[in-house]
């Protein structure tokens, strides 16, 4: 559990302060983010490194139902694909975590109880925040006394817009005490509300100081998610929180990522970006669903020069 606060008390002593330091951050160059972004999107990945590459990002899903149609046959049936993703393949790496509601966590548990893959859990009055404080905090004390490995918190953005960052800022603290030492806490800027760049470097970084264990990008459930450009920016984030702090923080982009040409290009992000230390599922995740059919897809292709098809994975 990150223990940051300290060294931005200064920061965080009012609501001007954190303004001050917020706003103090260098502005972002949109034209030069995205021409980067593009740029690495083209790095041509082969052969060993390309298997490689698919293994790495199957270790990386959170494998999400996040459905008010999810039933406990339905949970049941993700946390075994999550332990063998492909069950004609038992090299087949597992997923790093299912992510449910919080009324799913025990039946997660269950399902992949003894194989490591963790349960993750969506919190906070997901995925708009829109409650109270108390409300938000028995979100994610239920969850976590349910056996939740993992929160994922949304922040108020619309405290976030109005300039009210104390109170974003508090509300993570919340969060991050009710989590307890054991859950690791993931926090969601839902970046396609944002708005701007600059706002998404502003919340990556008050998001950090507040004690997040990840920084995410999106709740998949608005019309633009993760997206290279945004991803990259919060890499830059991470990696400069840890120079100054010596403290490494995850990210987690999701939603929209669905095929293993993405993956791939988000993978190349992480390596010339923050660095070899993230490409690891303690520290990068992918919040998806979809994408691992098409990893298992392409890795069956590797694996047997023939490319199975849609129909020989199994729908989520």
């Amino acid at each position: 559990m990150p223990t940051t606060a300290p060294a931005f008390a200064d920061a965080t002593a009012s609501d001007s302060a954190l303004r001050r330091f917020l706003h103090g951050l260098p502005g972002v160059d949109a034209v030069g983010l995205e021409a980067r972004a593009a740029a690495l999107g083209t790095r041509s990945i082969k052969t060993t490194a390309k298997a490689y590459a698919i293994d790495l990002a199957i270790s990386m899903i959170d494998l999400t139902t996040l459905e008010g149609a999810d039933t406990p046959g339905k949970v049941r049936a993700l946390g075994a694909k999550a332990v063998h993703p492909d069950p004609t393949d038992r090299t087949t790496p597992r997923t790093a975590a299912v992510c449910v509601y919080p009324d799913m966590v025990a039946t997660a548990k269950e399902a992949v109880a003894g194989s490591g893959v963790k349960v993750a859990s969506v919190a906070t009055a997901f995925p708009a925040g829109r409650a109270a404080l108390a409300v938000k905090l028995a979100d994610v004390q239920d969850a976590v006394s349910a056996g939740a490995d993992e929160i994922d918190m949304v922040i108020d953005r619309g405290a976030f817009l109005a300039g009210k960052y104390l109170k974003v800022y508090e509300e993570i603290r919340a969060v991050r005490e009710a989590c307890g030492e054991r859950a690791r806490l993931k926090v969601i800027f839902e970046t396609g509300e944002l708005s701007t760049y600059d706002n998404i470097r502003r919340a990556s970084w008050l998001g950090m100081m507040a004690g997040a264990d990840f920084i995410k990008t999106s709740t998949g459930k608005v019309g633009v998610n993760a997206t290279p450009a945004n991803t990259l920016l919060m890499l830059e984030a991470v990696r400069d929180f840890k120079q100054q702090t010596g403290v490494q923080i995850g990210v987690k982009p999701a939603g929209g990522i669905r095929t293993s040409k993405d993956a791939v290009k988000f993978l190349v992000l992480v390596n010339e970006t923050a660095g070899p230390d993230w490409l690891d599922n303690h520290w990068f995740r992918f919040g998806a669903s979809s994408l691992l059919n098409d990893l298992l897809m392409q890795r069956q292709k590797l694996a047997t020069g023939r490319y199975s098809g849609p129909d020989y994975v199994t729908v989520d």
